[in-house]
């Protein structure tokens, strides 16, 4: 069955990536757009491809227009594609924006074009790992229902798997991918730096904590998180909580108030093990909250 023609707006990591898996799986890419001229040296990755800086220049080209700019472009470079001709009724037009919702497209689709987000859940470093990566990564979908299993099956032939997403319930999807990405990037900077702080350099510490957190994730997810949950606080221990408590008071200060909310939701999350009485609880929780740190630290 043949495959959408595709205009690509933005060839920054994302979209070269994409554009690349789509090409690979048999969409036509016959535009590609870029105001950086750097960037758009990467339409000759495309063999027939016109390249253009104009967007709706590209746009008029295709049927389906993708647009890849960062979240803040997508709106502006939308209202340019339309104004000038780009989009015709029946076309396609998508975003790959997580926390934007369809009405970034919203002059697109007065004009009748159906319009969509296909957002992956995944990091990428650079354009070779964002190839490598988004095969197996799950996209959070979110269409006009005209579209739906459209959007759906481009997710299958970038190799992905497709998690249709209410445009109601965008934002919070993204700030849940945010916290699975962003927030573990600067956990794992606070023990490297905790690390640090013993003497060792940086990829000493790297060396040291990441067979843990590999092990770590494993388990979550062979497990899930409930049953992955290891140490002091999954034991009950609280006087490895207190001495961890006092060390952090003298030694790294600023990193006591994350200790302390982590905590504290890791001791509701032992709560769902079963596995320790109710009052050693409440005492993990009077501690992690100072009630009896000061008494016991004297």
């Amino acid at each position: 069955m043949a495959k959408d023609t595709v205009a690509i707006i933005g060839l920054g990591k994302v979209g070269t990536a994409v554009g690349l898996l789509l090409q690979a799986s048999g969409y036509p890419i016959v535009a590609v757009s870029d105001v950086d001229a750097t960037a758009l040296k990467r339409a000759s990755w495309f063999p027939g491809a016109r390249a253009v800086e104009a967007c709706s220049d590209a746009a008029a080209l295709a049927r389906c227009i993708l647009i890849t700019t960062r979240d803040d472009r997508i709106g502006p470079v939308c209202e340019e594609v339309c104004r000038n001709g780009g989009i015709r009724p029946g076309d396609i037009c998508v975003h790959m924006s997580g926390a934007g919702g369809l009405d970034l497209l919203a002059p697109a689709r007065l004009l009748g074009a159906r319009v969509a987000s296909v957002h992956p859940i995944q990091s990428f470093a650079d354009v070779d790992g964002a190839v490598a990566n988004l095969p197996g990564s799950t996209f959070g979908v979110t269409a006009d229902p005209s579209i739906l299993d459209w959007a759906c099956q481009l997710v299958r032939d970038l190799g992905g798997v497709p998690l249709v997403v209410a445009e109601s319930e965008k934002t919070l999807y993204h700030a849940a991918a945010c916290v699975a990405s962003n927030y573990l990037t600067t956990l794992l900077s606070v023990v490297e730096d905790l690390y640090r702080s013993l003497g060792v350099d940086a990829q000493s510490a790297r060396q040291a904590f990441w067979p843990l957190v590999l092990g770590t994730l494993r388990n979550i997810e062979a497990r899930g998180p409930v049953e992955a949950l290891t140490g002091p606080i999954a034991r009950g221990d609280v006087g490895t909580l207190r001495r961890h408590l006092a060390a952090l008071r003298i030694a790294k200060p600023e990193f006591l108030d994350m200790y302390r909310l982590m905590g504290l939701m890791t001791v509701e999350l032992s709560e769902r093990q079963n596995r320790l009485s109710p009052e050693i609880i409440v005492e993990m929780k009077d501690l992690l909250k100072g009630g009896c740190e000061d008494e016991h630290s004297r």
